[in-house]
């Protein structure tokens, strides 16, 4: 009868009273937790988990509320089953199974739902429950899994999380008033697993968050026992990320990894790892506070599968999940260090232990290559154990490229056979050459260095580091521990420009480049630069050029710059002013000086000039050149000469005159020093004593020949003064039928020159030139002359002459006394033919010597030619066996 009823019951709804008592909150354990909720009254065993202890006398258990239920019957009224069940609810886990429930001394609240109450009274209710903050210390998540299946798959499982903030940090704080708490609906999946976040502030991350649980499950509602965390206390970090396995310079296995994001303390990690190799198979689990772990004895062909997760290391703090399972497979052979970057002039050593299928090769029968073309001297080698073998390079060059490969190959291999793998050899030339100058203002400092040296290294990148002394650089530059890194721009011209502002002109600035690569870094020889060492003052101001009047020099003067305020030598060019100014250099070492004066071959050309300035005692360098100044062209002397002249008299029959025209050149600039404003003609005549007549700037006078003898003389007057050497010309009747001149001869060399030759006859008069005319026969053309000195018997005429055309040559020689009488002739010699011919002769013979030695040398090439063509295939004797012994320089006579 009674289980009748009791099935009954089962079938119907019925009301339960649900009362849930809240005394101190339950501490978040780091760990899983449960929470159980159990009826009171029962004494079945089998409602409690194993492992668990009922103590419902026992008042120390603290943490639990009680459920009341109240049962109901539509239909039936069970008059012997208890009308109210109490269900307690309590937290516990693995480390604390103590479930204690409180008998009658309960306080509490009572919630009160419609629920089938036979099937919680027979198994209970119980959940998983973890709480944890997570990493980015914004979001705190509580995950609830439920143990109890539900036989009525029509309930839905339904769980909030209501909490509160607490702003006073308390050890066992006391339930707040119902209208404090925040309420959140966690999100459950299908299986009954829950999740309920808790938005948490960064500035309460260290208070109490004060929480409990509403679980709907069945048609019961049950409330946990409060609980309380403090979330800083109970992060849960994100698994590491990047898991790596490498082999490391030293031959250990190196596991490394990184933390997803920062948190504001140090972690520690756990890393399990198992090996399975030929020899042996372990598994390992360790605790560490670095992000990576060493595995020593690695051997090939060697298989390890790895995971790693994180936790706080102080304090409190929950586990992260474990990272993906890594696994890496060791080669059949080991290089350490796999790969190694160094210095040129450095030694370097590699290790290796070879594998040959299933047998690890002994170290004593391991030999050496380089790329596999060289072997590697056995005094090289060195024995480290049975297994692993050791080969040294002493004193490396830099490595050559050998077209896309920028290394060099070291192959270890057993006595018979290498492996594919290689070791990879990367030597770099870090000779690097930092120059330093300082500005004219003594404000920055501007290095610049070129990385054509390295540039053949891919993926490498260069920067230069600089560490600063208070005062000077020590007489050996070294690499100083405490560096800095300096910003370099790349310039057009394919070198790095770094710029140091301000400076310290007295300190000593130690710099080196530094090569960044993923096998390592390299420095080149560090250099130390005081900046006032290495100024470049600002040239020379006001610089200024002039030709010096009545002395003749290039004077050059100058402003010294303001900055540096050492003493300072200058250098001066100076040159012809054009397009390609051929320059001249001199020093001036004498710091006081600002002018200099210099010698020049021509006065009157316009100079450039250019001064720079360096320190007097040859640190820095040399300024650049300043603005050039020119030379402007002014009169410096009185003319040095006077200008050559001729004559040409005319006479008048009718009247018996004869009118005399003076003809002269212009005179040149290097004469007249340096230009001429007019000329002058100076007359003397025995009657009329001497006078002077201006002919302003014309270069002819006709005057009237009256007297017996008239000389003359023209002088060239400039800003300056008249020329002090003049040429004088004294027209006399009776020294004009003076005859010296024998014979005249002309000989046309071609179009443009003539050969004149004279023969002159004994004279007491002192000769002191000739002076030569020639025209056109027969036409009213220009009468053109030049001087010839008086020692001259042959004479060379330039001009464009007509061969056609008939000339008159006219010699006239010049006396102290006056113009002789002149030796004229109307035109060529006869024999001109014989001389044209000779003359032919010494262009001709040249020619044709020169195309006998090119015909000599085209037939010998040819004859080489040839002889290879005809002859290539015919064998030499002495190579053929039966030709072994004979001698073909001997005759042998043929029978």
């Amino acid at each position: 009868m009674i289980c009748q009823k009791f099935c009954v019951a089962l079938l119907h709804w019925e009301f339960i009273y649900v009362t849930t008592a809240f005394n101190l909150a339950y501490p978040i354990t780091p760990w899983k937790f449960k929470l159980s909720c159990m009826p009171s009254n029962t004494t079945y065993d089998f409602l409690f988990p194993p492992g668990i202890s009922k103590n419902t006398s026992n008042l120390n258990g603290r943490y639990e509320a009680v459920v009341e239920t109240k049962l109901n019957s539509s239909g039936n009224y069970l008059s012997n089953l208890s009308s109210r069940i109490t269900f307690h609810c309590c937290f516990w886990s693995e480390e604390d199974k103590n479930c204690s429930v409180y008998a009658d001394d309960i306080e509490g609240k009572a919630f009160v739902t419609t629920v089938n109450s036979l099937v919680f009274q027979q198994t209970g209710a119980h959940w998983n429950i973890q709480c944890w903050m997570k990493e980015d210390l914004k979001l705190f998540i509580c995950y609830i899994e439920s143990l109890f299946k539900n036989p009525f798959k029509n309930y839905d499982l339904t769980v909030h999380l209501l909490y509160v903030l607490l702003d006073l940090l308390e050890e066992s704080p006391l339930l707040p008033e119902k209208g404090s708490f925040q309420i959140v609906q966690c999100n459950c999946s299908f299986n009954e697993c829950c999740e309920c976040h808790v938005p948490v502030p960064t500035a309460k991350l260290n208070n109490t968050l004060l929480m409990y649980l509403k679980i709907t499950s069945g048609g019961v509602i049950f409330h946990s026992p409060p609980m309380s965390a403090q979330p800083i206390n109970v992060v849960k970090p994100d698994p590491p990320l990047g898991l790596h396995m490498e082999i490391t310079d030293t031959g250990s296995l190196k596991i490394s990894w990184s933390s997803p994001t920062l948190v504001p303390f140090q972690l520690q990690y756990q890393v399990k790892y198992s090996e399975n190799s030929t020899k042996n198979m372990k598994k390992a689990d360790e605790i560490v506070t670095a992000t990576s772990l060493l595995v020593d004895s690695v051997l090939p062909g060697s298989s390890y599968d790895v995971q790693v997760r994180s936790k706080r290391l102080d304090g409190l703090g929950i586990w992260s999940d474990w990272s993906t399972l890594l696994t890496f497979t060791t080669q059949d052979v080991i290089y350490f260090p796999p790969k190694i970057l160094t210095a040129a002039g450095s030694n370097i050593s590699f290790h290796c232990i070879y594998k040959n299928e299933k047998k690890i090769v002994s170290s004593k029968k391991i030999v050496w290559w380089l790329n596999l073309a060289e072997k590697i001297p056995q005094s090289q080698y060195d024995v480290v154990d049975d297994h692993i073998s050791k080969v040294t390079f002493p004193n490396l060059n830099a490595t050559k490229p050998r077209g896309k490969f920028t290394y060099d190959a070291v192959y270890c291999c057993n006595e018979q056979e290498c492996h594919h793998r290689y070791a990879e050899l990367y030597v770099i030339d870090v000779n690097i050459n930092i120059s330093c100058e300082t500005d004219g203002y003594l404000t920055k400092m501007t290095c610049r260095w070129s990385p054509s040296a390295i540039q053949s290294l891919a993926g490498s990148n260069l920067q230069l580091r600089y560490h600063r002394s208070s005062l000077y650089c020590s007489d050996v530059p070294s690499i100083h521990p405490v560096s800095e890194p300096k910003d370099c721009h790349l310039q057009r011209d394919g070198f790095y420009e770094c710029i140091f502002q301000p400076i310290f002109l007295l300190s000593g600035y130690t710099m080196w480049i530094r090569i960044n690569h993923t096998l390592g870094s390299l420095d080149s020889p560090p250099v130390c630069v005081i900046p006032d060492s290495v100024v470049k003052p600002l040239p020379p101001s006001s610089v200024k050029a002039e030709i010096t009047v009545k002395i003749g020099l290039l004077k050059i003067s100058w402003e010294k710059p303001v900055f540096p305020e050492n003493n300072l030598q200058f250098q001066i060019r100076y040159g012809l002013s054009g397009k390609q100014v051929q320059w001249k250099m001199f020093e001036v070492y004498d710091a006081k000086l600002k002018s200099a004066s210099l010698p020049v071959p021509d006065l009157c050309a316009v100079y450039t000039v250019q001064v720079r300035c360096k320190r007097l005692d040859g640190l820095g360098y040399w300024s650049n050149w300043s603005t050039p100044a020119h030379t402007v062209v002014v009169d410096v002397k009185v003319p040095i000469r006077g200008p050559e002249f001729w004559r040409i008299i005319s006479e008048d029959t009718t009247k018996k005159e004869r009118n005399v025209t003076l003809l002269w050149k212009p005179l040149m600039k290097n004469d007249s020093l340096c230009s001429v404003r007019r000329y002058v003609v100076k007359h003397h005549t025995s009657h009329n004593g001497t006078w002077l007549e201006d002919v302003g700037n014309h270069t002819k006078l006709t005057f009237l020949w009256t007297e017996q003898a008239h000389s003359v003389m023209v002088l060239a007057i400039n800003s300056i003064g008249a020329s002090s050497a003049n040429f004088n010309l004294t027209l006399s009747r009776s020294i004009s039928k003076v005859n010296i001149v024998q014979s005249l001869s002309a000989y046309p060399l071609n179009s443009s020159c003539v050969i004149l030759s004279w023969m002159l006859s004994p004279s007491d008069y002192n000769l002191m030139y000739f002076i030569l005319e020639w025209k056109i026969l027969n036409e009213d053309s220009e009468i053109k002359w030049l001087r010839i000195p008086s020692s001259v018997k042959k004479y060379y005429v330039h001009d464009h002459f007509i061969p056609i055309e008939k000339y008159q040559f006219s010699l006239y020689p010049i006396f102290t006394e006056g113009v002789g009488k002149p030796k004229i002739i109307n035109s060529f010699t006869q024999d001109d033919e014989k001389h044209q011919h000779d003359a032919d002769l010494y262009v001709i013979v040249p020619i044709i010597i020169s195309s006998s030695i090119l015909l000599l040398g085209t037939l010998s090439v040819l004859h080489q030619r040839m002889k290879k063509l005809f002859w290539e295939d015919v064998p030499n004797p002495k190579n053929c066996s039966w030709a072994q012994g004979l001698n073909f320089q001997k005759r042998t006579d043929i029978l």
